[in-house]
């Protein structure tokens, strides 16, 4: 069985309700998953893991928020290779600039991404959580590939 876990960083309950989703997805899947806060998770956490969904939001000038969610993203990035990551989050502006520039960066460091992000506008509606469940679906389905 896959343990994977659900890292977010929430400001308004929008990205928390889609890493509750994900979650959700991971667990009907039959894996097991475990959701933390991004102040509650370090790289060294990664090694018990054979995924991971990162989830935060776009902030300022579409950039993820830089006082808790980068530095722990960053501090993970080296300890990602083999790992399966899905990434996901909401937005109040832009177009979703944020989300491509972070999977790009993944995509630059030799991150596994299992498809394109989930992005939200605002508060996650009925198909953004139903994508949010698919997302930690296809993360469990990719993880047991190996």
């Amino acid at each position: 069985m896959s343990k994977i876990a659900v890292v977010y960083w929430s400001g308004t309950g929008n990205t928390e309700a889609m890493a509750s989703a994900v979650l959700q997805g991971i667990k009907k899947s039959n894996a097991e998953g475990i959701l933390y806060s991004c102040d509650e998770f370090s790289a060294d956490l990664l090694k018990e893991y054979e995924a991971v969904a990162f989830g935060c939001p776009a902030m300022g000038d579409e950039v993820l928020e830089e006082s808790e969610f980068e530095p722990m993203f960053e501090s993970c990035v080296s300890s990602l290779s083999g790992k399966k990551v899905a990434l996901f989050g909401s937005y109040g502006w832009g177009d979703g600039e944020w989300m491509r520039s972070w999977e790009e960066r993944c995509e630059n460091n030799g991150i596994h991404l299992v498809g394109e992000g989930v992005i939200c506008n605002e508060m996650p509606d009925e198909e953004g959580l139903m994508q949010c469940e698919k997302l930690g679906e296809r993360l469990v389905e990719e993880s047991e590939r190996k």
